[in-house]
């Protein structure tokens, strides 16, 4: 009976609140970061939403550090490619013990990894996990997704750290609450938001050199009537958000960014899509794909005309594996980090466009837009996609707190896009919208209370 309850406990999440009263605060960290890392230990399953730049490496190793003082275990730091070189190089800066590591071995209190080499470590050799960039979970696979939610399920102290939580979907922030332990992704739904109907939604996959459509039943979700303000307000209890120093009541003086410019660019496709006179906008995913493919060659002259021969770095973001070779062909000085490189070339790569060993970086934003920082490159170059994440990531590795130049961003697109552009605007506004709602309710003071639970007992009525 004993070993069977002692396997239970091994499977079984954590509940309830695991914080403890931090006991070492870094002396170089701000105010404000101070206060996050005060916050996230006391809470002990917590999310920190800060904006690019704002220190949240520091952050969470100072979290990491208090979490090996409280247990005398160690914490895994869990990033994406290239960005564990990084946290060991600003722990080192700091004067803090961290060390990577590829193999699962543990050298130090605080142990950083890569994402795709979680199977390598065993949760009971740790007290703490940080998941750095967290908003990067909805884009892997499932059963990656659950190897690290199940990872950190058997972990007491847990951190999320990211600039975008869940960009204009709300409903993603489920992946949050559940990795940490709070509400599941499914009770969260089911809880705050309303399923209106499922619609047939089309999809394409391509077999044997063909293109073929299958149908999938998609489901649309809404807020509950009643649910809006309550649904921010349990975001809250486990989560802080903040664009700048202020909106946590910190001062901004070190913190304020330098001007943002972004210019779009049409570009003129040489040949109209199939049947028609002129070019018109596109109409659906398979009409935009086809009119990508069908200008890589315009849209990637345009991109090597802003960025040769102006001596300045130049970060240049793609997404097609046609548009990066062309683009390394049309750019002669600059580098490029591509899906077929090996985990290890493409770190050395993305590192050394960071230490300025290439002038130009050429990548697609799913490999290198998280994390990173290139303040050392004032100007960015994209072609628009439907992924509002992808661009804000991408622009922010320049555009981020410690760029001391005016950050250019220049749009490349064409007529048949711009719906896509438009989609990627509207995006924007939502997220601005989510981070304010966040901000407005972390400061309600009828519910600024991080200790209320959403566990109301639930009572028969008295007929039954």
């Amino acid at each position: 009976m004993s070993a069977y309850l002692d396997f239970l406990a091994r499977k079984a999440q954590f509940s309830g609140r695991c914080g403890f009263a931090p006991t070492f605060v870094h002396p170089a960290a701000y105010d404000f970061q101070s206060h996050l890392v005060d916050w996230a230990c006391r809470q002990g399953r917590a999310a920190i939403f800060a904006d690019c730049g704002l220190g949240k490496t520091l952050m969470q190793l100072t979290w990491a550090h208090n979490v090996v003082r409280h247990t005398n275990k160690p914490v895994l730091i869990l990033s994406p490619l290239s960005v564990s070189l990084q946290t060991v190089d600003e722990a080192r800066k700091f004067d803090l013990d961290c060390t990577r590591s590829q193999d699962g071995a543990v050298t130090a209190e605080t142990v950083t990894t890569n994402y795709e080499r979680l199977d390598k470590f065993d949760p009971d050799n740790f007290a703490g996990v940080v998941c750095d960039e967290s908003s990067i979970l909805k884009n892997f696979d499932g059963a990656r997704k659950a190897a690290v939610t199940e990872f950190m399920r058997k972990v007491p102290y847990r951190l999320l750290c990211t600039a975008t939580a869940a960009p204009n979907d709300y409903i993603e922030l489920g992946t949050s609450s559940e990795a940490l332990g709070h509400l599941g992704y499914t009770d969260m739904l089911t809880r705050f938001f309303k399923n209106d109907q499922h619609t047939v939604k089309p999809t394409t996959y391509r077999h044997g050199g063909r293109d073929f459509k299958k149908l999938e039943n998609a489901a649309k979700w809404r807020f509950k009537g009643h649910a809006e303000i309550p649904f921010w307000r349990f975001v809250c209890s486990w989560a802080r958000a903040c664009r700048k120093p202020s909106d946590l009541g910190f001062d901004d003086e070190d913190f304020i960014l330098p001007p943002l410019t972004e210019e779009s660019h049409l570009v003129e496709a040489r040949s109209n899509p199939d049947g028609k006179l002129f070019a018109l906008p596109a109409v659906g995913l398979d009409e935009q794909r086809e009119e990508r493919r069908r200008t890589i060659r315009e849209r990637c002259e345009r991109v090597a005309e802003l960025v040769n021969g102006t001596g300045q770095p130049a970060l240049v973001w793609c997404h097609l594996n046609e548009e990066g070779d062309l683009l390394a062909k049309l750019i002669p000085d600059a580098v490029q980090v591509s899906g077929k490189d090996s985990d290890d070339a493409k770190e050395e790569k993305l590192f050394g466009f960071a230490r300025g060993d290439a002038r130009i970086l050429i990548t697609k934003p799913k490999i290198g837009a998280w994390g990173l920082n290139f303040q050392r490159c004032a100007h960015v170059t994209f072609f628009p996609s439907h992924s509002f994440e992808q661009y804000y990531q991408g622009v922010r590795r320049c555009w981020r707190f410690g760029q001391m130049r005016p950050v250019k961003v220049d749009v490349v697109t064409t007529e048949g896009e711009k719906s896509v552009l438009a989609n990627l605007q509207r995006k924007a506004r939502a997220a601005d919208q989510m981070f304010s709602q966040l901000v407005d309710q972390m400061h309600d003071p009828e519910h600024i209370d991080t200790d209320r639970k959403f566990t109301v007992r639930e009572e028969l009525p008295s007929w039954l």
